[in-house]
């Protein structure tokens, strides 16, 4: 009895031992850094560092945008002001003298000359009373 126990201990001793090397090779390929999680871990990384250094340069343009965008602001703001004082002082100058045009000092006419009077037509030359048709049959 006690060597079928021997004998049963063994064999479950080394169906502990075969489990333990099949688990261990699937560890050994989950982590592979090639095929595995562990490639696709450390490819993932690779990633958000270079995302990382890409927020950073965009956060440094942005900021520079920024800076350039509220110093053009306040020129605008500052021309828009100018303009304000150009278009109020518009308004105290003198109304200018009309002007007609071609240097002339007098307004234009009201009235169009007339027209000239239409000229008797012409008297058409004189035709034979004869058909066009009938003309050239005859001198065939």
């Amino acid at each position: 009895m006690e060597m079928i126990s021997d004998i049963l201990l063994v064999a479950g001793a080394l169906g502990a031992a075969f489990y333990c090397f099949i688990l261990a090779r699937r560890l050994a390929r989950f982590n592979d850094l090639e095929n595995g999680v562990g490639g696709a871990v450390a490819v993932l990384s690779a990633q958000v560092d270079d995302l990382t250094r890409t927020l950073k340069s965009a956060q440094s343009a942005a900021g520079e945008a920024n800076a350039s965008l509220g110093q053009l602001t306040e020129r605008a703001e500052g021309v828009a002001k100018r303009l304000e004082l150009l278009v109020a002082s518009m308004h105290d100058l003198p109304e200018p003298a009309p002007h007609y045009g071609h240097g002339m000092d007098q307004p234009p006419m009201r009235y169009a000359t007339p027209a000239p009077a239409p000229q008797p037509i012409a008297e058409p030359p004189a035709r034979n009373d004869q058909p066009v048709f009938a003309r050239r049959s005859a001198s065939n």
